[in-house]
Formats: structure tokens, C-alpha cells, sequence
């Protein structure tokens, strides 16, 4: 077999690694981060901002959807919790679009005004409920190890929106008050039964307010980095 063409001077397998090296210095100029650790004064890119909030708003909404499955099979089946009424989430007093439409119509600092407004909401709640979760007796471990991400979850995507919020600027109020939350005197309660409806509530409504901010993230993306063109 003549092996010429393949010497490692010349010919095709020069070429390969011509290819190969060029492949790899990509991918290691990709990986580097838009912000190397400890610059100064260094922006993420107002693309790159959204990008990371909506998915951690999506991860955000799919912990909370499958705690709440849990929790309705572990606890709530038995008590027919599903066929009470639940009383209104805390975060009902802030007025929400009714649908994507109407999402879609709202002035974009409205829509980031909202947005803070629910996860600092959630502040509170998410501390009490993973301390509620951790005191119960034999807790399954995926609630709580769930509750506890949610809560960490919660403050990463709270501060990525202040980010966001820091290039935006125009006409977002950073000082409006989260909705107060009541519900700790119900967590706290000696009967069981009505502190495990209080958390079937409040996981319910979690999941309900995550499943809003994802969408209401996903419409701003659209509208500000994709001009609407997506």
C-alpha cells in the first residue's frame, strides 16, 4: 500500500490535523465565559441575560410541577384535597394578563415590574415551606430536596432579572412591595390536616405563578432581543 499520501508532512493527513485543530480551538473559544471571573466592570450581553433567566424560569416550573405531583400522590389523594376549594394564591392581589395575548400586548417594563414583583413575592414562602417540608415526618426526599432548589432557584432567577432589569432601566420601579403572604399561621397549625392542605395550596400555587413567569419571560425575550420576529 503506498503510504505517501499519508505522511505527516504533507497530503490528507495533514489536513485532518489541520481540521481537528481548528475544530478544537472553537470549541475552547466558545466555552470561555462572556465575563471571565473577577473582571471589572465586565456586561453580560442583554441576549445572553435572557437566555439564562428563561431557563431557569423553565427548570423553576418543571421542580415545582413535579413536586407537586409528588406531594398530591404522597399526601393529598387520601384527603380528597383536590376537591376542596383552594383559597386564593397570596400572589392574586397583582394583577397578571389573563393570557398570552394580553402578555403579549403589556409594555415590556409593565411586563419586568411584574415579573420582580412575583418572585420577590415568593421569597418568604419558599423559606417556610422548606423548613415546614424538612420538619415533617418521613418527608420523601424528593419534595424536600426539590423545595430546597426551588428556593435556591428562585433567588438565582430573581437576581438574573435584576440584571436584566440594570440594562433596561426605562420606567421599571424597583421599590414596588412583593404581595404579603399570610399563610404561615396555617403551615404552623397543630392538626395535620390543615397543614398539609396548606402546603398542597401553596405548592399549587407555586407551580401556577412559575408556569406564568416562564411564559411572560419567553414573551419579553421575543420582543426585545428578536424585535417580535420570533
Amino acid at each position: 500500500m503506498d503510504n505517501k499520501g499519508l505522511s505527516l508532512t504533507g497530503g490528507p493527513y495533514w489536513l485532518v490535523l489541520v481540521l481537528v485543530s481548528s475544530l478544537l480551538l472553537c470549541k475552547n473559544v466558545a466555552s470561555v465565559p462572556t465575563c471571565p471571573r473577577g473582571a471589572v466592570n465586565c456586561e453580560v450581553p442583554l441576549g445572553e441575560l435572557f437566555d439564562r433567566a428563561v431557563v431557569l424560569s423553565d427548570y423553576l416550573h418543571k421542580l415545582s410541577s413535579e413536586m407537586f405531583r409528588e406531594f398530591n400522590k404522597q399526601y393529598a389523594q387520601e384527603r380528597r384535597f383536590i376537591t376542596r376549594a383552594i383559597n386564593g394564591c397570596h400572589t392574586s392581589s397583582i394583577p397578571t394578563p389573563e393570557d398570552k395575548e394580553q402578555a403579549q400586548n403589556m409594555p415590556h417594563e409593565d411586563l419586568l415590574n411584574l415579573i420582580l414583583r412575583v418572585l420577590r413575592s415568593w421569597n418568604e414562602p419558599l423559606y417556610h415551606l422548606v423548613t415546614e417540608v424538612r420538619a415533617m415526618r418521613e418527608a420523601p426526599n424528593d419534595i424536600l430536596s426539590r423545595a430546597i432548589e426551588i428556593e435556591d432557584r428562585n433567588k438565582q432567577l430573581l437576581e438574573g432579572m435584576e440584571k436584566i432589569i440594570n440594562q433596561v432601566q426605562h420606567g421599571v420601579r424597583r421599590n414596588e412591595a412583593p404581595s404579603p403572604w399570610l399563610g404561615l399561621q396555617f403551615l404552623q397549625k397543630a392538626d395535620e390536616d390543615t397543614r398539609l392542605f396548606a402546603l398542597y395550596g401553596l405548592i399549587h400555587c407555586l407551580r401556577r405563578d412559575s408556569h406564568k413567569i416562564d411564559n411572560y419571560l419567553k414573551v419579553l425575550k421575543c420582543r426585545i432581543i428578536y424585535d417580535s420576529n420570533c
